[in-house]
């Protein structure tokens, strides 16, 4: 596989020219705010994971792999994914893809959010892909564009 990383957008391309198999292990929450989680940001969690899949998969750069359910259940056993020292390269490889991908969403408040993506290069472990935008205002109108602005001019190089 051939990555490409120069200073700016990152690009990822296999040799033969077909996407690269990603493994894609979600969003996180950390609430930081004096505010409780609401089931609605549980509900943003997991629609901003599917506008992730979504949008790789529309790229065409990027094919996600299906999780095995063994291998979701040792997921759902083990510490959260930003706590447990690389355990994601290994559960990637595990299904057989070439990137670890995750997300995370910081909570500072319901006006400052942060929202995150990772993806990790099954080979040689090595971060890839790591941006961050930050949200104002807590709405799923803002989750979605904050998302869509990070793929878009970070990782595929959209103007």
């Amino acid at each position: 596989m051939l990555l490409t990383v120069c200073g700016g957008p990152a690009t990822a391309q296999t040799p033969s020219g077909k996407p690269v198999k990603v493994a894609f292990f979600g969003f996180q929450l950390i609430n930081t705010s004096l505010e409780p989680v609401h089931d609605a940001e549980k509900q943003r969690i997991a629609m901003v994971g599917e506008l992730l899949r979504r949008m790789l998969t529309d790229s065409g750069r990027y094919q996600i792999v299906p999780l095995a359910d063994d291998l979701k259940q040792k997921i759902a056993q083990s510490p959260e994914i930003t706590g447990c020292n690389g355990c994601q390269i290994d559960w990637a490889r595990q299904a057989g893809a070439d990137f670890a991908a995750w997300g995370m969403v910081h909570k500072v408040s319901n006006l400052i959010l942060n929202l995150n993506v990772y993806m990790d290069d099954t080979t040689d472990g090595r971060r890839y892909f790591a941006r961050s935008v930050s949200i104002r205002g807590n709405t799923d109108e803002s989750w979605q564009r904050g998302l869509r602005y990070l793929l878009r001019h970070y990782l595929f190089d959209e103007k």
